[in-house]
């Protein structure tokens, strides 16, 4: 059927066009993309085997929908989504406010259109993009945005009186008739407001004012709801709740391979930062890392949870970081080094609510802790855990050499009193220069990873200082504008060094 040359309510008729519901429209065409094997979500990851499914079946049983869960969550993305399964056109009579199908007009406007010009009723035809509607609800919507008023303006100008039909100004939801639409944060809205919505879900069909319309509107429901807001502030009411028929929890990334997934396709690199800088596949791994220990961290807030957004935010941030220092020393290629991901913390305290403990400590105290403890968490995937090593000698099997601690030359080059100081600003040659001069480091890289070329190396050998730094091997003091490495016992009797953070708030 060529949509477009059908304009008038005669040749709809006469053409192969049949009506059917959204909630029809929207089964059939997911058994479709079903049977031929298609994507029913593009985009979403780590929610093949849990949400996605709990969407289809909900989509096949015709329900109207509540995601639940955590900020982050892909929630409203979900909902957006389900516009791919609508029909690409479908006709309306011109004029209707409301999407009327002009074979089954529901409208006093619609009706009294079509009974005036019979065939020859004009109609034209929308995209599924125009048939998604969507609302913040607030604490400050009210009955008149989502269904509809009195417009007194209407009736003055079309001289109508107001027990006239015709002087009603619909709300979002009307306008939504034959289409999705979607409340984010459903607790947040008024349980009064809530109400009004009974009669749309039980019945299909509106109330507005004292007027006795009867309008079935053919309109599909999404609802998202964070669980904190039911205790912080406010609630679903219960019948509402219990009108909305799947009730489908959404979850963070299970693995750290999905949370890499989702972060690559999120981020926004610049096509220019990308020639320029390089992002290995340590360092993406260190950012998931920061959001894992985040959800398990006794100073961040659970309920409120670590949205993916932080690792997306700390993705881009950090090649920021390599490519600022890149531009001041003038180079034209670099690396994200360990010590660039200093640049990530505005993204994390910017992302993390904080129970009391946790504000006690500070938002960039508890964002530093968090990368190290990144950073002791992926340390043991790459080198030997220095847990069970720290200082001593391993214990040989029987009949067997002793097997020496790998560290024990790193280690001991700080012990003689030996320091590293690398300024954030470092040029890359420069980097490399300082980290060779530590006894054993290379070799130890070398030991484990002995195909690295010579940036890869450098960069594992700054991943070890950070590393037994985070074990408590060695000492690490973040100042401003560089790290210092050094002994952990001299370190400790040393009280005069200040942190970062310290002169960051005597500068305050």
């Amino acid at each position: 059927m060529n949509t477009k040359n059908i304009k008038t309510l005669g040749e709809l008729k006469k053409s192969e066009y049949r009506p059917r519901s959204i909630k029809e429209e929207l089964r059939q065409n997911l058994i479709d993309k079903l049977k031929n094997k298609e994507t029913t979500f593009p985009g979403i990851i780590g929610y093949e085997d849990s949400v996605i499914p709990d969407v289809e079946r909900a989509i096949l049983s015709k329900h109207n929908i509540l995601f639940l869960g955590l900020r982050g969550q892909a929630k409203t993305r979900m909902a957006r989504l389900m516009t791919d399964l609508l029909d690409e056109y479908i006709p309306v009579v011109s004029g209707s406010e409301i999407n009327d199908d002009p074979l089954d007009p529901v409208s006093k406007y619609a009706q009294d259109l079509i009974a005036a010009h019979g065939d020859e009723t004009p109609i034209h035809w929308i995209h599924r993009n125009e048939r998604y509607g969507e609302k913040l609800a607030t604490p400050d919507v009210s009955v008149a945005d989502l269904i509809g008023d009195i417009d007194p303006i209407k009736a003055a100008n079309l001289r109508l009186s107001f027990a006239d039909e015709r002087v009603i100004h619909y709300g979002i939801i009307p306008r939504s008739n034959r289409g999705i639409f979607v409340i984010n944060e459903l607790p947040d809205l008024q349980a009064r407001i809530q109400v009004a919505l009974f009669n749309i879900l039980e019945e299909g069909d509106i109330q507005i004012r004292g007027f006795k319309l009867r309008m079935p509107l053919d309109i599909v429901f999404v609802f998202t709801a964070n669980p904190e807001d039911y205790t912080n502030r406010g609630a679903i009411v219960t019948p509402l709740k219990d009108r909305i028929e799947s009730q489908i929890l959404t979850h963070y990334p299970k693995s750290l391979e999905t949370a890499l997934e989702i972060t690559e396709q999120e981020a926004e690199i610049q096509e220019e930062q990308k020639a320029k800088v390089r992002i290995s596949d340590l360092v993406k791994r260190l950012i998931e890392q920061v959001a894992f220990e985040a959800r398990a961290s006794e100073f961040v807030d659970k309920k409120s949870g670590v949205s993916a957004r932080l690792t997306i935010s700390a993705y881009e941030n950090a090649v920021s970081a390599a490519e600022l220092r890149s531009i001041m020393n003038q180079e034209d290629q670099t690396q994200v080094w360990i010590s660039d991901l200093i640049g990530i913390i505005p993204s994390i305290t910017g992302k993390i609510e904080l129970v009391y403990e946790g504000e006690q400590e500070g938002p960039f105290q508890v964002a530093m802790n968090l990368l190290d403890k990144a950073i002791r968490t992926q340390f043991i995937q790459y080198f030997p855990n220095p847990e069970v090593l720290k200082k001593r000698v391993k214990p040989a099997a029987e009949g067997k050499p002793k097997e020496e601690n790998p560290y024990r030359s790193i280690i001991s080059w700080f012990d003689k009193g030996n320091n590293l100081n690398i300024s954030f600003n470092t040029k890359d040659k420069d980097k490399i220069a300082l980290l060779y001069k530590v006894d054993g480091l290379h070799a130890l890289v070398k030991k484990y990873f002995n195909h690295a070329n010579e940036n890869e190396a450098a960069l594992l050998m700054e991943f070890v200082l950070h590393g037994l730094a985070a074990y408590s091997l060695i000492s690490k003091k973040v100042f401003e504008g560089k790290v210092e490495f050094k002994d952990l016992i001299g370190s400790m009797m040393n009280l005069s060094n200040k942190s970062y953070e310290e002169e960051f708030d005597e500068e305050s």
